[in-house]
């Protein structure tokens, strides 16, 4: 799949998730909004029900037309003015039935103001279940009103709205499984992708790095077959040098993918032992000086006043440094300056390694041990390589359970430290 398409299914993917989030939105709020105004309108029902029955049973529907319709104080309070004094049980009696007749499951508290006292008596909490207890709401009283009245609060309207949303509740989340399911989708596409070009073009490094030597050697074993190459001794010993030396190159990269190949089919066993860091530090870096890259480079060593001795094992502990060290000095443009510095704080050791290259742009930092992955310079890297080295690190560190962090030199380059637990 073309860059470019895939951009375009990104764009009509988020554009089609955000529309389909803001619809889903728009309707469960309109569905919101009805349930609230049918709640209202249902209890205003209920309410002039009740009204009516009360000034039935008390002789006096005639002023029925006369009082006031039902005062909306808020969206769980309601008032009902009676110009005649309200019965008690009457009221609590035909207020259990008219709201349960609008279909009103949901917990109520009401209170009966009387205008001599000035102040709402027997104030009831009835549940869903029936069950009666005082109520301790304080309704608020209107000190201005002379006439009888009854008010009713709805502590908790949420039963009443889960029963009338539940369905588009429901269609929510069915869309938000979607969503999920269609992001996860789009995600492992986007990964495959990038996988695919990260092994493409480790695909076409391993071409070039095995092509290079075998052309080499090819090229140098056709002038040894030259009868005439024995009358030039050293022309000879020239052509047997590349030859040797192209095939330790081919030999190393070879190893490196076969080792590659192992590390992931098998699970990595250590053999850890006492190591002493400014001995072990001291041997590698002496081994790494006798390497193509190491004679390149000035590497200072620094060490902590006491000797720090740590558990690891010295194979792969090996590699690891030689890898870091390895790098330091292939990505670098000018004359490599290198600093191992071991320090101990707490219980953990650090062992900070400096160098003065190119650097690493911070955003780039977490995936540099991924394996394949090379830092992306356009179609041309001017350091041939796997992109295995820093993910064979990572590999070691996740084994040995030790930490890394990989900052800014200011002074121009990269600083890997390693954090290593120390055993007690």
């Amino acid at each position: 799949m073309k860059r470019k398409t895939l951009t375009y299914i990104v764009i009509l993917a988020t554009i089609t998730i955000a529309g389909a989030i803001l619809l889903q939105f728009f309707f469960l709020r309109h569905s919101y909004n009805n349930t609230e105004k049918q709640f209202r309108e249902s209890v205003t029902i209920a309410l002039r029900e009740v009204s009516w029955q009360l000034l039935s049973a008390s002789g006096q529907a005639m002023k029925f037309d006369s009082i006031a319709p039902v005062e909306i104080v808020s969206k769980s309070y309601f008032r009902v003015i009676m110009d005649a004094p309200v019965d008690y049980d009457l009221l609590k009696s035909h207020l259990k039935e008219e709201l349960k007749k609008h279909q009103i499951y949901t917990d109520f508290e009401f209170a009966i103001y009387n205008p001599d006292a000035e102040q709402l008596e027997q104030q009831t909490y009835i549940t869903t279940m029936g069950e009666e207890s005082a109520s301790t709401f304080s309704f608020p009283v209107d000190t201005l009103e002379d006439s009888y009245y009854f008010a009713v609060h709805f502590p908790d309207r949420s039963s009443y709205f889960k029963s009338s949303l539940t369905l588009w509740y429901l269609f929510t989340g069915l869309l938000l499984v979607i969503i999920l399911f269609f992001g996860y989708t789009l995600s492992v596409i986007i990964r495959q992708r990038q996988l695919s070009q990260i092994q493409k073009d480790f695909i076409n490094n391993l071409t070039h790095e095995l092509k290079t030597p075998i052309s080499s050697i090819a090229l140098s074993a056709k002038v040894i077959h030259d009868k005439k190459i024995l009358d030039n001794p050293d022309r000879l010993i020239k052509y047997t040098d590349i030859i040797l030396e192209q095939n330790e190159r081919l030999a190393k990269n070879v190893e490196k993918v076969l080792n590659l190949a192992a590390l992931e089919k098998t699970k990595l066993h250590l053999k850890k032992e006492s190591i002493n860091l400014e001995d072990f530090l001291t041997t590698v870096v002496e081994h790494f000086k006798q390497t193509d890259f190491g004679r390149k480079a000035n590497i200072m060593l620094v060490f902590s006043k006491k000797p720090i001795y740590i558990m690891a094992d010295n194979f792969h502990f090996t590699n690891l440094v030689l890898n870091i060290l390895e790098n330091g000095v292939k990505y670098n443009e000018q004359s490599p300056e290198l600093k191992i510095k071991i320090s101990k704080k707490k219980s953990k050791a650090y062992i900070r390694f400096t160098d003065n290259g190119i650097g690493i742009p911070k955003q780039y930092r977490k995936k540099i041990f991924q394996r394949f992955y090379r830092i992306p310079t356009g179609n041309v890297h001017n350091v041939k390589g796997f992109g295995l080295g820093l993910n064979y690190v990572r590999k070691i560190l996740k084994a040995h359970r030790w930490g890394i962090n990989v900052e800014e030199n200011p002074g121009g380059g990269s600083i890997f430290t390693l954090i290593i637990p120390l055993n007690k």
